[in-house]
């Protein structure tokens, strides 16, 4: 009976050797960074090995007459749609058209001038048989980016961009995780190079992003600056009661000091402080900051933000390379542009 009850108490000692504990939120955590790490090194490795046909694509599409058209069914379609709207933004236009559509009466947007772009990672998707066919009737080149060469869609491309051979980031390795993060990336760094090689530059971003925050930002002084109609400009031998009386008629604040046409100075709430003694008796020219900063018509106006910051003003004249004012840009007006 003291043999059993010691046996008992024996099993009842905790286990020495039990493994630790993981909270679910370790497991999310984990789950994570295995993902990202997984993806991280499949675009590691696309960008060790790119596609040998990148280059000549590149070269087709800056040839081509017409547009980039993708298309592709289910995740790859989503995909595809983004690389359109990528490349149409940075100066490629481009169209994604549904597969299934197509078949159904959209193939009559695609034109003989145009490229197809077709994103399977299979290479075997169906819903592309008759976007194909279509560009194989009317030789339409036919660009292919999917994993498998030997597929159906990667014999009949005449540009092949293979993905390279890597695993799923799912658990059961099925859900399009890391080959649809393959196509995409590959898909900016199509953009990118045609982007680079047409030598885009931020004044044409900003023709394609006219609205929202990003557009603000590449706004060019002269497109948010007012008029020569709002300018308050005075001669430098003016009396300070018509300055003031200029200033306020105006509203910004500021009356600049007009001179044989050229701005030589400007007048800030400022300068009116430093000279109250005996202001009426003064003209512009007694109280103005000579050298006015200034700023050009084709700054962009977030540079012209920055310098007021800087300089710790409200106001800017606008001037031309010879100094004669065309307009000027008040710190309200970037705010309501969304630049500030």
């Amino acid at each position: 009976m003291m043999r059993n009850q010691k046996m008992v108490a024996s099993f009842e000692q905790p286990f020495a050797c039990a493994p630790p504990a993981y909270s679910p939120t370790d497991v999310i955590l984990a789950t994570a960074r295995r993902v990202l790490r997984i993806e991280a090194e499949a675009i590691l490795a696309l960008s060790n090995n790119l596609p040998q046909g990148f280059v000549s694509v590149v070269d087709l599409i800056l040839g081509g007459r017409g547009r980039v058209i993708l298309s592709g069914i289910g995740k790859s379609g989503h995909i595809a749609r983004k690389i359109a709207a990528t490349l149409s933004s940075t100066g490629t236009p481009s169209y994604f058209v549904h597969a299934s559509e197509a078949s159904h009466g959209d193939l009559g947007t695609i034109t003989d001038n145009d490229i197809c772009v077709l994103l399977s990672n299979s290479g075997e998707t169906s819903e592309l048989s008759d976007l194909i066919a279509h560009a194989r009737r009317f030789s339409i080149p036919l660009v292919a980016i999917t994993a498998r060469e030997e597929s159906t869609l990667g014999q009949a491309a005449d540009h092949l961009l293979l993905l390279p051979s890597a695993p799923e980031a799912c658990i059961i390795g099925m859900a399009p995780t890391t080959s649809t993060t393959l196509a995409l990336a590959l898909g900016d760094a199509l953009a990118v190079a045609l982007m680079e090689r047409r030598g885009f530059a931020p004044e044409h971003f900003r023709t394609f992003h006219p609205g929202g925050k990003l557009g603000a930002r590449l706004a060019k002084v002269s497109q948010i600056m007012r008029g020569t109609e709002a300018l308050p400009l005075v001669d430098p031998d003016t009396p300070m009661f018509e300055t003031i009386l200029m200033m306020t008629e105006k509203g910004v604040g500021v009356a600049g000091l007009l001179q044989e046409g050229r701005l030589v100075g400007v007048i800030t709430d400022g300068d009116l402080r430093r000279n109250l003694d005996g202001l009426m008796n003064k003209t512009a020219s007694d109280v103005a900051t000579m050298a006015p900063l200034t700023a050009g018509p084709s700054m962009l106006a977030a540079e012209a933000v920055a310098v007021m910051n800087d300089r710790k003003v409200h106001v800017l004249f606008i001037v031309d390379s010879e100094c004669r004012p065309l307009g000027i840009l008040h710190i309200h007006d970037c705010l309501r542009a969304g630049v500030a």
